[in-house]
């Protein structure tokens, strides 16, 4: 037993001493991968780059489009409010119900597969 913790302790020593000399030395052990590396590097902060300007051009045409959306919207109740065919629904509610039930009975035999 007193031989085989010698052995552990030879060999974490020896590990440890082979880490501490791989640790001193300054210039880069594997040339290719630290060239793949940086490369990699530049790739990943040149697609960060362009994701951020996408993402700039994205929410500034969603503001635009809700902006848009917003306007006509507002324009459409207008022209609702001013709209003929919205006073007839008011002053003959019943009439404007038996033409929406006639309508749809029209559209439901059309489509209803025979």
């Amino acid at each position: 037993m007193a031989t085989t913790q010698r052995t552990t302790q030879g060999a974490t020593q020896s590990a440890s001493q082979a880490t501490d000399k791989s640790n001193s030395v300054k210039e880069p052990s594997h040339p290719v991968t630290d060239q793949l590396k940086e490369t990699l590097h530049s790739s990943v902060d040149k697609l960060a780059n362009s994701a951020g300007v996408a993402e700039e051009n994205i929410r500034s045409t969603a503001t635009k489009s809700a902006d848009n959306m917003s306007e006509r919207r507002k324009l459409a109740e207008q022209k609702w409010e001013a709209s003929k065919i919205r006073k007839y629904a008011i002053e003959n509610p019943v009439a404007t119900a038996g033409m929406a039930f006639a309508a749809g009975m029209l559209v439901s035999s059309l489509f209803r597969k025979k």
